[in-house]
């Protein structure tokens, strides 16, 4: 196992192994599989091309034997910052193949978030767009290469490199030495990438996932979703996102020969276009963009008939909007209760519908082990809401390189999610909130204190508070609280998005709404009442569109 993660107990990998969730596959062996047994057929769409199995497959030989060529091996890390277009695919199997671990950070995040990425997990590669919805990444790239605490080696950029290297002349250098031998990946039961997860300090921790257990994920996902051969997945969220990567996802949908489609402008119109014109039969969606399809699809009528199956997660849907998905876009719904982390619950396609509308699933494999508990650790009765735990052979053992945190987030194996849930009868999960102080806006996790650490900053703020309000778009709104500094004036939404984004900060977490108040009201010991906060009555201050 790679310096820094932490592996499961050998007894525990040797029973994964026998009882045949672990198979010791390289994770790249989805892909070479796939095109040994479905070579001629469309495995990717995107960004005006169309790759057949057998091309991808040969260009994420060329870009692996280029990156060797640079002098990346196994063991680097590098942070892929891409977009749902096909040189994602093909630099996520590259770098598979030379055992070097990618790094996957969101579209949306901007220079705190990588800088932090780059520094903690001590990339030695950094791959971005030109361009992406008008914002430049070279200038993050920069920004990189300022800070002393990052050494940075190589910047590969898909389009136009300007003074850093140009990723397709990285993969035409690899395939002038093509027919040289790869170099061994690594052990199956190594990290292969690395996902990330929000939580309440801020900046990403690093999950580790094997060549095992998410070749397992990946699989066994599919298996459970029905894709087969003829699926056509649309990745409408990004694919750096666990959910849409291997949920079945990107990697599922390629581990059964089916086609993937990835759209570079991600608004509902042209994802209801791709639908109609690529046939497209499955897709995953968070509930505020799935409510944004629905209205679409209503008042601008698609063509949808190929769709066979909405997944929806990363939030809990109403149930209202839960019940329209049939009547609108003709095809089934399927709830998603998962975490990067691993443990990924499921509604089945034989569950009664108010098991589908109503509850998150359950959990994906029979070997998958779930406790739910009270504060003092005791099992509550079926039904009882309690704190979920869980552990088993796809869920990690540790965050990279956190051992303090990972004394007090694991205990016998045991992952403590900081979900709250109620576990019915059936082995289904209903979701009723987090212990932690963390907002899921529209399936995005953003932390309460990163947000307040950066409104503290400014100069007319004083104090900061954030909490997440019920939003029936986006699930929850970041609403910011400020207490300013004697004598100078509350900043408006505007200003406050403007300064928090040249902070570095993502345009995601710019709080909603904001408002100023005299002090922040405060609990019996000492903490800012939150729930007081969000019985505030004061009119919301519109704040630009996050970008």
């Amino acid at each position: 196992m790679q310096p820094g993660c932490v592996p499961w107990p050998p007894d525990e990998a040797a029973r994964h192994r026998r009882d045949g969730y672990w198979t010791d596959e390289p994770l790249d062996t989805l892909l070479r599989r796939s095109a040994a047994e479905h070579g001629d057929r469309t495995a990717v769409v995107g960004g005006g091309a169309r790759m057949t199995y057998a091309e991808l497959d040969a260009r994420a030989d060329d870009l692996a034997r280029g990156l060797l060529a640079l002098g990346l091996a196994r063991g680097d890390r590098i942070v892929v910052h891409l977009p749902n277009r096909p040189e994602f695919v093909i630099v996520t199997f590259a770098l598979l193949r030379i055992g070097a671990l990618p790094v996957y950070a969101l579209p949306a995040h901007r220079l705190r978030e990588i800088g932090h990425l780059c520094a903690f997990s001590g990339a030695r590669g950094y791959v971005v767009p030109d361009r992406y919805l008008g914002h430049d990444y070279r200038a993050d790239a920069r920004g990189l290469l300022a800070r002393p605490d990052i050494d940075l080696p190589h910047v590969l950029v898909a389009g136009d490199a300007q003074e850093f290297t140009a990723l397709d002349a990285v993969e035409a250098a690899g395939r002038d030495r093509s027919g040289e031998p790869l170099p061994f990946a690594g052990p199956a039961d190594d990290a292969a990438l690395f996902l990330l997860s929000g939580g309440t300090t801020g900046l990403p921790k690093l999950i580790p996932r094997t060549h095992n257990d998410y070749t397992y994920n990946a699989r066994a996902s599919a298996e459970v979703c029905g894709f087969d051969r003829d699926t056509v997945y649309l990745a409408a969220l990004p694919a750096a996102h666990n959910f849409a990567l291997a949920c079945p996802g990107v990697l599922g949908t390629l581990a059964v020969g089916g086609t993937v489609v990835l759209p570079d402008d991600p608004s509902p119109d042209e994802a209801l276009r791709l639908i109609a014109e690529e046939r497209v039969t499955a897709t995953a969606l968070v509930p505020s963009l799935l409510g944004l399809w629905l209205d679409a699809q209503e008042w601008l009528p698609e063509d949808v008939s190929s769709l066979r199956l909405v997944q929806v997660g990363g939030a809990k849907p109403d149930a209202a909007t839960a019940a329209r998905v049939r009547p609108v876009l003709g095809c089934a719904l399927q709830q998603v209760f998962g975490m990067a982390e691993g443990l990924l619950n499921l509604t089945r396609a034989d569950d009664p519908e108010d098991i589908v509308l109503t509850t998150q699933g359950r959990p994906l494999s029979p070997a998958d082990e779930v406790r739910v508990v009270d504060d003092e650790g005791h099992d509550v009765p079926p039904g009882a809401v309690g704190q979920l735990l869980t552990r088993g052979p796809y869920t990690l053992r540790g965050y990279y390189r956190l051992p303090e945190h990972n004394a007090r987030t694991f205990n016998e194996g045991w992952y403590r999610t900081g979900d709250l849930v109620r576990r019915l009868p059936s082995g289904h999960l209903v979701v009723e909130g987090r212990i932690k102080e963390v907002i899921n806006r529209a399936g995005e996790k953003v932390s309460a204190e990163e947000v307040e650490e950066q409104l503290a900053a400014h100069p007319a703020v004083r104090q900061a508070a954030v909490v997440g309000e019920p939003d029936p778009v986006l699930g929850e709104r970041i609403a910011a609280f400020v207490v300013l500094e004697q004598g100078l004036g509350c900043p408006s939404a505007a200003e406050a998005g403007e300064f928090l984004r040249a902070r570095g900060l993502a345009g995601f977490k710019v709080p909603d709404r904001l408002t100023a108040i005299g002090s922040l009201p405060l609990t019996a010991i000492g903490k800012v009442d939150r729930k007081a906060l969000l019985g505030a009555a004061t009119p919301p201050q519109p704040v630009p569109p996050a970008g």
